[in-house]
């Protein structure tokens, strides 16, 4: 039997403290713009689909009461979404003017390129990569 073909992937999603703020937020800084809100059974627990300009979907979901544990980029499991920037010192600059939290400093990216670690406002670790 042949493995299972994907065509890529669909969205990666996050559990937010305040859904509204940190979609908001995306959209705000990155750029996405709110596609989809849907509330599941309980009108408290929003959840949005937001669209970035390339196509591309980011779940932001309600969080449960699950203590959010520490991580750091090597800390099992999934450890960040990174996203790609034309030009990674514009990018800084206008990171900056947002006042972001940055988790160090401009280092090489694995297969090419530059990156760097931030935060969003619930403390989920992202990464700007620019690859030329």
């Amino acid at each position: 039997m042949s493995p299972l073909k994907i065509t890529g992937i669909d969205h990666p999603g996050v559990a937010a403290n305040d859904v509204e703020a940190l979609a908001d937020w995306y959209c705000e800084v990155f750029g996405y713009e709110k596609w989809f809100r849907h509330r599941n059974t309980d009108p408290d627990k929003p959840v949005w689909m937001l669209k970035a300009p390339d196509g591309t979907l980011l779940e932001v979901m309600p969080k449960d009461e699950t203590v959010r544990p520490e991580r750091t980029t090597w800390t099992p499991g999934w450890s960040h979404l990174a996203l790609r920037v034309d030009n990674i010192d514009e990018a800084i600059a206008f990171l900056d003017s947002k006042n972001v939290t940055w988790g160090g400093s401009v280092i090489n990216a694995i297969g090419g390129g530059k990156v760097r670690n931030l935060f969003d406002p619930d403390g989920n670790m992202l990464q700007i990569l620019e690859r030329r």
